[in-house]
Order: structure tokens, then C-alpha cells, then sequence
């Protein structure tokens, strides 16, 4: 898949206000400061696409992109076609530790479950897990309710690069570990770096598979 455009659109309060669902969406989520916006930005191919920032609790919407792709590799130049496919990718506010009042974070706990459970175009949702640490319940809380909910999700591993290839493998390895205590079949993951572009490709094949799935459903 080559991405030929992607550009903001909108941030919404509440899944009721979030664009028509016409095409197939991507919600991207994670503990707070896991790297996402960086993550999205990478394989957006634009570092200016979403804001990054230090501080945990930026992204307090539902922020939506709007991304044009074709299907193909950039060597299979001749084979591209003048249209391209036009999905979502949706950055969710992040969950855990945020300096925010309870309320407000109930108010985005809430919000977040309507989305998840509601928005009827929602293919896949992108768990982002930091690789640099060993299993954190947190991550394998929300997890284990988008099984509860039955929703569609892999697992993302972020910032490969910022530690040594031995420690990343072993933490992937305990975090499924911990995984199969509660699940018999372990989802589909990926292994990026945002600084070196690792995992973009297998990512962008990924929704690729998927945004044909959604396109031959809706034409059926």
C-alpha cells in the first residue's frame, strides 16, 4: 500500500459527531506517552500529520485523518491506479496515567467505550504497547474488555528502537505469556519504530487486507 494523502479532519466530543461512517476506520490507542502520535505520523509517512508532546493527556478527542491509499508497492509503479481508496484513521485519547481530574477521566472513559462499542465502521483497533517494559496490567485490563466487547484488535509494540533487540523479544514474549492466561488465541502484532519506520509496511499490508474485505462487503 502507498499512502498518496493524509490530512486532519475533525475532532469530535462524542461518537455521534464523528463523520459519516462510509468507509473503513483504524482507532489507534494506548497508554498515555506510548508513542502514538508519533506512530501515526510514521506510517502516514508525515511527521506534522498529529501533534506529538510529552505530556500525557494531549489528545483528548476523537481526532479523525482522512487517508487516500493505493494498492501496491512503490517499485509496481505501472501498476497503480488513478483512484485511490479512502479510509480512517482515528487517534483516541490514551489511557492511565494522565494528570486530569476523575471526572474528566470518566468523561473520557465513557466516551471511548461509546465509540468502540457504536461506531459501525470500525474495522480493527491498534493497542499500542510500550517495548521497552515488561507487561503492565493496565494494557492487559483494556485488552481484555475489547474481548469482552467482541471488538476487532492487534497489538502494536512501540519503540523497538529505544531498547536492545534481546530486552524487546523478551518483553514481547512475557506480555503474551501474561496474555494467555485470559485468551486461547492470540491476536495478530507488530514490532515498529517510529524513528527507523520498522513495522510500516506490515502494518500498511495489514489495513490494506482489511480495506479490501470492507469494500467487497459493501458492494455486495
Amino acid at each position: 500500500m502507498i499512502i498518496r494523502k493524509a490530512q486532519y479532519l475533525i475532532s469530535s466530543p462524542d461518537y455521534t459527531q464523528c463523520p459519516k461512517p462510509d468507509r473503513a476506520e483504524y482507532a489507534f490507542i494506548g497508554r498515555s506517552n506510548v508513542g502514538k502520535s508519533s506512530l501515526i505520523n510514521m506510517i502516514c509517512d508525515n511527521q506534522k500529520l498529529a501533534k506529538t508532546s510529552g505530556s500525557p493527556g494531549k489528545t483528548q478527542l476523537i481526532s479523525h485523518f482522512e487517508i487516500e491509499s493505493i494498492s501496491g508497492s512503490p517499485e509496481n509503479v505501472s501498476a497503480r491506479v488513478k483512484k485511490g481508496e479512502a479510509w480512517y484513521l482515528v487517534d483516541l485519547p490514551g489511557y492511565g496515567y494522565a494528570k486530569i481530574p476523575q471526572r474528566t477521566r470518566r468523561r473520557w472513559e465513557q466516551m471511548i467505550e461509546n465509540y468502540l462499542r457504536k461506531r459501525e465502521n470500525l474495522v480493527c483497533v491498534f493497542v499500542l504497547i510500550d517495548s521497552r517494559h515488561s507487561p503492565q496490567q493496565i494494557d492487559l485490563d483494556f485488552i481484555n474488555q475489547l474481548g469482552k466487547w467482541e471488538i476487532p484488535f492487534c497489538i502494536v509494540f512501540t519503540k523497538a528502537d529505544k531498547e536492545t533487540q534481546k530486552i524487546v523479544s523478551m518483553n514481547v514474549k512475557d506480555f503474551f505469556e501474561a496474555m494467555r492466561r485470559y485468551w486461547q488465541f492470540l491476536p495478530q502484532y507488530f514490532i515498529t519504530s517510529a524513528v527507523k519506520k520498522q513495522g510500516r509496511d506490515k502494518i500498511l499490508e495489514y489495513i490494506e487486507s482489511f480495506n479490501t474485505q470492507f469494500r467487497a462487503s459493501a458492494e455486495s
